[in-house]
């Protein structure tokens, strides 16, 4: 996925040999890590020899952590950025020695030993989502009419999907539409799921069903409530556009990220937050109708959503890296 959307953009694309570090940590699984580390390490220097960088920018996971190291064996300078409530193993290690650590919440700087060198800045969102797009004309692009007291609702599984968020759904869409002409469904299935739903959804007016939404912007901007895994980026995109939410974090992601991420989003925006084993077409919709028929609570949402965000994370990050390459150039 990141090879196609990187090399799209214009950008040279290499691939990394990744480590993958099973849970739980003592399983045979985990056996051949430091064969496998050492191989990806070596990978790595030749590749940042080669490229010769002034920084080495690491995000986590299983990727950045070999490719930090080398950095850091090529005496090469290194920050990261956490982009979840809590960190994981590998960006918890690399911050004992990262210039800065970027952080997407307050809360988070408590989870790092060197909290001198936390800054929080957000996590960076796409320049789209921050154009102002009227929610008249975003409609339209999904939808041929739609009234003015018309209600929302985008449904967001991921690019791979959201099993669990497509059965609910499927469940109880037919029922929503019925009982309210004024509403209107942007499902997005995952690549994965759309065959499937699609042979079990029946057309409707107001519902438009797609594999993967490319105009991101459009679909928030058309929304009222959102409906949604609870991955970093996402909830960022839900702050930064102020829209109330339902999340329902997945269970699969290692080290709880997304449950973490549901429960700060609770807390600064108000989100409706539903445990996935507690999931289906009754506790979703009851959920959509309690938030689409309150205006007053999704108001409330929407502004603590919009005080929560930091638009300009990018920006932030971008001239923090700059002043280290510039401080370190300098010295030399």
């Amino acid at each position: 996925m990141e090879s196609t959307s990187i090399s799209s953009a214009g950008y040279s694309f290499t691939s990394i040999p990744p480590v993958r570090l099973f849970r739980p940590l003592f399983s045979l699984e985990n056996l051949s890590l430091p064969i496998h580390l050492v191989h990806s390490i070596i990978h790595s220097f030749k590749l940042l020899k080669e490229f010769d960088p002034h920084i080495v920018i690491g995000t986590g996971g299983y990727v950045s952590f070999p490719t930090c190291l080398a950095a850091l064996f090529k005496r090469t300078k290194i920050v990261i950025h956490e982009q979840n409530s809590v960190p994981g193993i590998a960006n918890y290690v690399l911050s004992y020695f990262s210039q800065l650590v970027f952080l997407s919440f307050n809360s988070t700087i408590e989870c790092f030993p060197k909290k001198h060198n936390c800054v929080v800045t957000g996590n960076p969102v796409r320049v789209s989502l921050r154009k102002f797009v009227s929610k008249a004309v975003a409609r339209l692009e999904f939808f041929p009419v739609v009234g003015e007291e018309a209600k929302v609702i985008l449904v967001l599984g991921g690019s791979l999907g959201a099993n669990a968020i497509n059965i609910a759904l499927l469940n109880v869409y037919s029922q929503m539409l019925l009982e309210h002409k004024d509403w209107y469904i942007i499902w997005q299935t995952g690549v994965e799921s759309y065959n499937e739903m699609e042979s079990l959804v029946k057309n409707h007016s107001n519902l438009v069903l797609k594999p993967f939404l490319h105009s991101m912007d459009l679909a928030y901007a058309a929304a009222d409530l959102i409906v949604s895994r609870a991955g970093a980026m996402t909830c960022s995109e839900i702050l930064a556009t102020g829209k109330s939410a339902i999340l329902i974090p997945s269970p699969d992601v290692e080290e709880g990220h997304q449950f973490k991420n549901a429960s700060l989003m609770a807390d600064v925006a108000g989100t409706r937050v539903i445990a996935e084993d507690e999931l289906d077409s009754t506790t979703l919709g009851t959920a959509i109708e309690e938030i689409l028929g309150d205006d007053d609570l999704r108001a409330d949402m929407s502004e603590r959503a919009l005080r929560a965000a930091k638009p300009d994370a990018s920006a932030q990050i971008a001239q923090h890296i700059i002043s280290l390459v510039e401080s370190s150039t300098k010295r030399k």
